[in-house]
């Protein structure tokens, strides 16, 4: 199944992604991630969420492909409400959410990761927001509680990757491991917090979302309102067909609302790092 739940171990469940390709998420695709993840938190035998991936990379964005068979605008808004239900129910999710990030994590991932508790990341892990060069806006948000303000705002403007250990030296990844070993560093991390009370988990994730500085929803939906705002004036459409025609491939699997690269589009996002 593209999104598939484990039964909780140890009061640890793991929720795991599986788009292949490059984890480009359908519209379909993001509800079921925020299903998934609101049924684990509301399972009394589960204390801990790993949020997890498949395959080359965490997640590559909305699937582009899917948006451009539809001619008018029903996908981009399933993808804008889709995307912001997935990232909320990381966020809202009753117990705590450890992200396991492997490969390129782009776009919608940023959504995700920017929301979790905590991240545990592949050293061959970046991270970064291309939506610019797609001609959309999204998830400043979720970046600006991963990197600095300066620095997000840099590598929003600029469509540059963070790696893995750059974030870990700002603090908001908590380990960072050989990808053979991500797995195994993030259910232990999972299962430190798992031993935990379960009730008093609970109330923990509440009292410390309730004194967050940044209202997560209400500040990625005002971002949201320039996204449809780009693409209802067709300034969008522009940008993505400029930026298409300068690559061979073409092939799409990338960002609209919240995207990343394209499928064959992610070797910057791979390699990741700042010019």
């Amino acid at each position: 199944m593209p999104v598939s739940t484990s039964a909780p171990d140890g009061g640890v469940a793991v929720v795991t992604v599986d788009y292949a390709p490059v984890n480009a998420l359908p519209v379909r695709g993001w509800y079921d991630l925020a299903d998934a993840l609101r049924a684990a938190g509301r399972d009394p035998g589960v204390r801990c969420v790993v949020l997890a991936a498949a395959g080359r990379g965490f997640n590559a964005g909305v699937d582009i492909k899917e948006m451009q068979r539809d001619p008018g605008h029903d996908t981009l808004l399933g993808a804008n409400h889709g995307c912001y239900e997935a990232f909320s129910a990381v966020y809202a999710c009753e117990v705590p959410v450890v992200a396991a990030v492997q490969g390129f994590c782009l776009g919608g991932g940023i959504g995700l990761v920017g929301n979790a508790d905590a991240i545990v990341a592949s050293d061959d892990a970046t991270f970064g927001l291309p939506e610019l060069d797609r001609g959309a806006l999204g998830a400043a948000t979720h970046l600006a509680r991963l990197v600095p303000q300066h620095l997000m705002r840099a590598l929003y403007y600029t469509s540059c990757t963070a790696t893995a250990a750059e974030l870990h030296a700002h603090g908001s990844v908590w380990r960072v491991v050989p990808r053979a070993e991500l797995h195994a560093a993030a259910l232990e991390l999972a299962h430190e917090i798992a031993r935990k009370d379960g009730t008093l988990l609970r109330l923990a994730k509440a009292a410390i979302n309730g004194i967050d500085p940044v209202d997560v929803h209400r500040s990625y939906r005002f971002e949201q309102g320039f996204t449809f705002e780009a693409n209802l004036s067709g300034l969008a459409d522009r940008i993505r067909a400029d930026f298409g025609g300068r690559h061979v491939d073409g092939r799409g699997n990338g960002s609209a609302g919240h995207g990343s690269k394209g499928a064959d589009d992610d070797v910057r996002g791979e390699k990741g790092g700042r010019p």
